[in-house]
């Protein structure tokens, strides 16, 4: 099974920066999530919109907690977080939806699955600067939750392509990327160099 690349929207960009780096890195990633707390219902739609225009999937666009958003636009589907509605209602009210879940331990990752979560996100797994007060959960950790559950495992924090690997080794079915690509200086380039690592 080929492995999934996550790119993940950091909320400190410009929609019309943030479009500009989608257009030109899509076709070397798997799923986008807009996770853009500060946007309005509307500021979604005309970016989703937008994308559209520039061909880019629908299928690859992922909504972060707006389960409304993601159901009016026909995307992928929704990742839910804490504080979001629970996975067992947005399956039985958005079925056509799939549903992502960010979850911390073996107990929640379980309660979700059952739920009805159709892929998972675990971290963070390295250190990394947007959790620096935190400590990282590491590969174990990542390996407890794959061997407890079914459904995809997403390893998210401090990915690098030198890293992957060894994600890769503790199960997981993919890795999710904030500033790494979106942030960098030529993220064509890097989105390249995460693809070729998982490929490899």
């Amino acid at each position: 099974m080929d492995k999934t690349l996550h790119i993940i929207s950091s909320g400190k960009q410009r929609p019309e920066t943030l479009i500009t780096i989608i257009e030109k890195i899509h076709e070397y990633v798997d799923y986008i999530h807009l996770r853009e707390r500060q946007w309005t219902a509307r500021d979604h739609l005309a970016v989703i919109e937008t994308l559209q225009m520039k061909n880019v999937p629908l299928e690859k666009l992922i909504i972060n907690d707006r389960v409304d958003i993601a159901h009016v636009t026909n995307v992928h589907g929704v990742q839910l977080a804490h504080h979001s509605l629970d996975v067992a209602t947005v399956r039985q009210e958005f079925p056509h939806l799939k549903i992502g879940c960010s979850v911390q331990s073996v107990d929640q990752a379980k309660k979700v699955e059952h739920m009805g979560a159709h892929w998972l996100i675990h971290g963070h797994i390295f250190k990394t600067a947007s959790k620096k007060d935190l400590p990282p959960r590491g590969l174990s950790s990542l390996e407890k939750i794959v061997k407890n559950v079914h459904v995809p495992v997403i390893a998210i924090g401090g990915m690098i392509p030198e890293k992957i690997p060894k994600v890769i080794q503790a199960g997981a079915s993919g890795i999710a990327v904030l500033s790494g690509i979106l942030l960098a200086d030529d993220p064509l380039e890097v989105a390249k160099q995460y693809r070729q690592a998982l490929n490899d």
